[in-house]
This record gives C-alpha cells, structure tokens and sequence, in this order.
C-alpha cells in the first residue's frame, strides 16, 4: 500500500517539525506501507540540521518542487546562511500584521496551486492508496484537499498543531474576516478529510467537534535518544532547557523565584546554571537580564539533533514549558518525549490538569507546576535543589515505550488500512 506524504519539513531542516513524518516515513515500511515523500526544493530552513539526511532511507521516493516564499523579502535578508531568530517572528508589529492578514493561511500559499499541478501528474502515472498532509504549515492541507476533489483517494490530515488557535496567531493582529477565512479553510479540511490525526487528547476533543473520525498518534522518541554512552552528568545545578523558546513560553514566575532563591542562599546561587540551548526569544533573554540571572544563565544556541540529546542527558534537571495562552492543556511538545528517556527529572512549567501532566504521572518522570504558582515552584526546585547536593537527584521513567517512533508507527499503519477495509 502506498501513501504520498505532503510535509514542508523535511531534512536538511531542523526543530521539532521535521521529527514526527521523518520517523513514521523510516518505520512505516515495517508494517506493509510504502511512503512517497513530497516536499520543498529550493529553501533556506529557519533551523538545519544536516546530520538527519542520514536518517532518509535510500529506497525512499522522495519529490521535490521549489517554492516561493514571501517571508524571504519581509523578515530576512537573502545573504544570511540561514533565516535566524525564528522564535522572534509574531512580534505584534507591522511585519507580523502583514503576515497575518495578507498571506492566508501562511505564507507558504504560493505553493499550492503548483504543487497540485506537479501532483496530479505524479498521481495519473503511480497509484498512490492515501495522502497525507501533515502541518503546520497548513497550506499544505490546501494542496491535500484539492487533490482529495480531484481523485478518488483517502486522505489523512495530520495536525501537529490548531489551526485557527495556533498560540501565535494572536499577535498577528489579525482582521476579522481574515480570521473567518482561516475557520472556514479549517473547516473543510477538517471535513473533507477521512481522517484528522492530532498529537493530543485535548485536540481530538476540539476536532471531534467538526469532523467525524478524529485519531491521537503522540510524538515520540528513537533509538538514538536511549542508546547508552558514557555522558557525564553537569557538576553544576543545571535547569536545561533545549529548543524552540517563543515569548509566550517565557517563565517570568520562575526567573522571579530563582531571583530570591540566589539571594538567599549563596550556594545555590554558585551552584545553580541555567542552559538553553536552542532559539530563544528576546522576550526571554529581557527577563533573565531583569533578574539578574545573567552570570548564571548560558546560552548556547541551535545544536543538532544528536548535541542536542546530549545536553539533555547531561542535565540535572529538565525545563519544560508550555505556552501560557488559552487551550493550553492540548499542548504536548516533542521535546517531551526525548526528555522521558534521559530520565531525568522533569520541571514543568504549565497547566496543571491536561495531557502533559497526565503523562508525567504515568511515566513517573517530573513535576508540573501552574504557571503563577510561586510558592510551589519554590519549592519545587528546593526539593531538586537539596536532592542535588546530596547525590540522589535521579528518576526512574516508566510505561514510556509505547512512545517509541516505530510502535507509533505501527499505529499508523493500521490507521492508513483501516481506510480501506
């Protein structure tokens, strides 16, 4: 059985976006299932990671089209090696007004029409059984759903993240019609699909709402993350965070409490390093700065994905943090699942009832703390804080295998029959 994969994501780009369809693409075969990959040509990724070209099978059919992106004249100059400060992008400003309600339903629009052109060919010469559109971006449903019109094919749309309700929309200032015209566009995608696929119970519950058939495949976590090396732990008291950061993450509480912890306590504020290593917003960086965490914060940069690994398993404690917006509960970010397997113990920062917090608890592996909740993220840290010092600062993950990438993507497997029996 054969699937076509329409992804913007794919290597040589890095972040989180590209994990989840280069995995199911690398295990899918195992389970009888034939992935075509279609994505982007000629373009210059926010973030990239070479190392993961390594990871493409050679058996894979992969297609390519060149794309036209506006965003490469509005935020970034064409002389740079690669586009930066992507966590920087809705700033509230004119450039983010013009993104928001001029490029709907993303700026990566200008692809579709070629892309159903190309496409089409592709189908009325291969027989292809299922397509499938993952995003954000979510013009990428756009080229599914005309092909959908077109052809006598199933189609699965996989949500990595809302639509409409993306955390970021908000600061795009967005006019109401334009806001109309992203629901509307959700919609029919969310209707004309065979099946919506999201990464979290909370999302399915808001797509159930428009469509009928609506499946929970999570990110998840592979070989590489658990393969056993001789990493040694940080002597330091090290909180690290590792990936994308945007503004609406920013832990303002924490950095407060960290504050008044250094000031009084002088060994804690010798031990303690905070590491952040990825794309980190200037929100962020502002608010470090504000309390006077500065001599104690390192900031590292994009790493790949292996550097990346690493950093977590050397950790002391891990950072996690959820956007503080509206329907924050749905939220479960990849980094989550890599976390698990460094066991490592996991600090959250985020709603206390939701997906997140429910799989900490089943895999034993962290603590979420609510967002305004001083007095327990004191105390929280305190405790790591007084297990560090005295050796025992470890945690024992469990029931974390069902998140490996290949029983999720046996998962999969099944759903993409499912459509056919």
């Amino acid at each position: 059985m054969k699937v076509l994969i329409i992804t913007y994501y794919w290597p040589p780009a890095g972040g989180s976006g590209v994990q989840r369809w280069l995995k199911f693409v690398k295990y899918l075969q195992e389970f009888g299932i034939e992935p075509v990959v279609y994505t982007v040509d000629n373009v210059i990724y926010p973030k990239e990671d070479k190392t993961l070209l390594h990871e493409v099978l050679e058996n894979i059919t992969v297609l390519k089209q060149p794309i036209w992106e506006p965003t490469d004249l509005l935020f970034w100059k064409k002389d740079k090696p690669q586009k930066s400060g992507i966590s920087n992008v809705s700033k509230s400003g004119l450039l983010s007004f013009v993104r928001g309600n001029f490029f709907i339903p993303d700026p990566k629009l200008f692809w579709v029409k070629p892309s159903v052109k190309y496409l089409q060919k592709y189908l009325d010469l291969n027989k292809i059984d299922t397509i499938i559109s993952t995003g954000p971006p979510h013009s990428m449903h756009l080229i599914a759903n005309k092909l959908r019109q077109k052809n006598n094919i199933k189609w699965i749309a996989d949500f990595r993240d809302p639509w409409s309700d993306l955390y970021y929309n908000k600061d795009f200032n967005q006019l109401s019609f334009v806001k109309n015209k992203n629901k509307k566009l959700e919609e029919a995608v969310l209707k004309n699909a065979d099946c919506v696929l999201t990464v979290s119970n909370s999302l399915k519950e808001e797509f159930s709402k428009t469509t009928n058939r609506v499946e929970v495949i999570t990110n998840g976590f592979d070989n590489e993350v658990i393969t056993e090396n001789n990493i040694i732990k940080d002597t330091k008291f090290t909180i690290s965070y590792i990936g994308l950061l945007p503004k609406q993450s920013n832990p303002r509480v924490l950095f407060k409490v960290l504050k008044e912890l250094c000031s009084r306590n002088k060994d804690f504020k010798n031990d303690l390093n905070l590491n952040f290593i990825g794309d980190i917003s200037d929100e962020v960086k502002t608010e470090i700065s504000n309390n006077q965490l500065n001599e104690n914060t390192n900031f590292v940069g994009y790493v790949n994905h292996n550097k990346a690994i690493e950093y977590q398993k050397k950790a002391q404690v891990l950072l996690l943090l959820i956007p503080n917006i509206e329907k924050s509960k749905g939220i479960l970010t990849g980094k989550l699942f890599e976390y698990l397997t460094a066991k490592r113990p996991i600090l959250a920062i985020g709603p206390e009832e939701g997906d997140l917090s429910e799989i900490l608890k089943e895999t034993n592996s962290g603590i979420i703390v609510d967002f305004d909740d001083e007095k327990k993220i004191s105390s929280e840290i305190l405790k790591l804080y007084s297990q560090y010092k005295e050796g025992s600062l470890k945690v024992q993950s469990k029931n974390i295998e069902k998140y490996h990438r290949k029983q999720l993507s046996k998962k999969l497997a099944i759903i993409i029959k499912s459509l056919h029996s």
